[in-house]
C-alpha cells in the first residue's frame, strides 16, 4: 500500500512522525499519505484529556506548531503548578515541561514557588485529596486540643494551631511534632525506696500536668512523658531517703510539699507545668506493719491507763475538798445529812433500830 488513509476526529489531533521524528501535526478530517517505504506514523491524541504527552514532547514545543493549539508550562525546580479543569482541581504538576489543548476542556493553571516550603492554599483540602498530591506534598493534621511544632531542616520554624498543612517534598525536610496541650497524669507506681534509718517501702505516686512550652517539650527530650516520669522517680527517692519512717509518716504534707517543688523544677526546664504531685500508697514490710500494730496498741493502751488514774486522782481530789468543806461548815454537814436521810427516805420505808442511850434521841433530833 503506498497511500494510507487517516480519519482524526474534530476532538483530536494526529501526530505526525517519519523515522521516529517529529514532523508536525494533523487536524481534524481525512488525510492520504503517500507513503511507500511505510515510514510515516500518526499517532492520534484525545484534546478531551487535555495533557499532551510524548516523549518528544521538548522538539514538539520547539518546533512551533503548537501556538495556537496548546499551551505550554515549563517549571523550574523551585517550581510547582496547581491544574485545574472544568472548574475542578485535577493534579500538581511538578519540575519540568508540560502541555495541554485548549478548545475543548477549560484549563487552568497556577504557578507556585516551592521555596516557601509550607503550602499554603484557600483550596487546601480540595488539593490534598488528588492523586498527585501525595507525590509531591507532605501532608499533615494536627487534632484538636493538639499543637503543632514545626521543624524545617531540623530547625523549629512555627507552631501551628489544629487543622490541616502540607509542605513540598524534595524542597526541604520537614516534619510537625504533634502535641497534646491537655491535662496528663503519670502513675509512678511500685517505687522501693529506703528509708534513713534502713526501712524499705514500697509506694505509689501520682503527677498531674500540661505543657506550658510546646517547643521546649520537643527540644529537651526525645520523650518528655519518659523523662517526667524518671525526674518524679529521683525526687522521690531524694525527699523520702533523707527521712526517717516516723519523720515521714508524721509529716506526710510536708513531704508531698518538698516533692512537687523538687518535680516543680525539673518540669519547667522540660517545658511543663506540674498541677500536682501526690502520693497514693505506702506499703510497708510484713514485720513492719506487725512491729507498728503493737507499738500502736501499747501507745493506746497507755494513754487509755493515764486517763483513768487522772479521772481517778480528780474524783479523790473532789471529795478531799467536800470533805474539808463539810468539816469547817457544820451546817453544810447538817444539810448534807438531811439529803442522805430524805434519800434513804423516798426510796421506801425506813427501819430505825434503837441501841445505845441517847441515840433515840439524836434521830429524832435529825427527823
Amino acid at each position: 500500500m503506498l497511500i494510507k488513509r487517516f480519519a482524526i476526529r474534530s476532538y483530536e489531533i494526529g501526530l505526525r512522525f517519519r523515522d521516529g521524528e517529529f514532523q508536525g501535526l494533523l487536524g481534524a478530517g481525512k488525510h492520504w499519505i503517500f507513503d511507500p517505504l511505510n515510514k510515516i506514523r500518526i499517532r492520534t491524541v484525545s484534546k478531551r484529556d487535555p495533557w499532551l504527552l510524548d516523549d518528544q514532547l521538548d522538539i514538539i514545543v520547539k518546533s512551533g506548531v503548537l501556538t495556537g493549539q496548546a499551551e505550554v508550562v515549563d517549571l523550574k525546580d523551585y517550581q510547582r503548578a496547581l491544574v485545574w479543569i472544568d472548574g475542578r482541581f485535577a493534579r500538581i504538576l511538578g519540575p519540568g515541561l508540560h502541555a495541554y489543548w485548549t478548545g475543548v476542556r477549560e484549563v487552568r493553571v497556577e504557578v507556585i514557588d516551592a521555596r516557601k516550603v509550607r503550602f499554603e492554599h484557600s483550596e487546601l483540602k480540595a488539593i490534598v485529596r488528588a492523586g498527585e498530591a501525595v507525590r509531591l506534598l507532605d501532608v499533615c493534621k494536627v487534632d484538636r486540643d493538639c499543637v503543632g511544632v514545626v521543624f524545617v531542616d531540623g530547625r523549629y520554624v512555627d507552631q501551628v494551631e489544629p487543622g490541616l498543612y502540607a509542605f513540598w517534598k524534595e524542597v526541604a525536610d520537614s516534619r510537625i511534632v504533634e502535641l497534646d496541650m491537655r491535662e496528663a497524669q503519670i502513675d509512678v507506681s511500685g517505687q522501693e525506696i529506703m528509708t534513713l534509718d534502713k526501712v524499705t517501702l514500697r509506694m505509689n505516686a501520682l503527677v498531674t500536668y500540661v505543657i506550658k512550652d510546646a517547643r521546649r517539650a520537643v527540644s529537651a527530650s526525645s520523650d518528655v512523658r519518659q523523662s517526667l516520669y524518671r525526674e518524679v522517680q529521683l525526687a522521690l527517692r531524694a525527699v523520702i531517703g533523707g527521712r526517717e519512717l516516723d519523720s515521714f509518716l508524721t509529716g506526710k504534707d510536708d513531704v508531698a510539699r518538698e516533692l512537687e517543688q523538687q518535680v516543680r523544677e525539673q518540669a519547667t526546664v522540660l517545658g511543663l507545668e506540674v498541677r500536682s504531685v501526690g502520693i497514693k500508697d505506702v506499703i510497708l514490710p510484713g514485720e513492719m506493719k506487725d512491729l507498728m500494730n503493737r507499738v500502736t496498741e501499747a501507745k493506746k493502751a497507755a494513754e487509755a491507763n493515764l486517763i483513768s488514774r487522772r479521772e481517778e486522782t480528780a474524783a479523790m481530789r473532789s471529795q478531799a475538798n467536800t470533805a474539808k468543806l463539810l468539816s469547817d461548815n457544820p451546817t453544810l454537814m447538817r444539810l448534807r445529812e438531811l439529803e442522805v436521810l430524805e434519800k434513804i427516805a423516798s426510796a421506801g420505808k425506813m427501819n430505825i433500830v434503837l441501841g445505845e442511850k441517847g441515840l433515840a434521841d439524836k434521830v429524832m433530833n435529825l427527823l
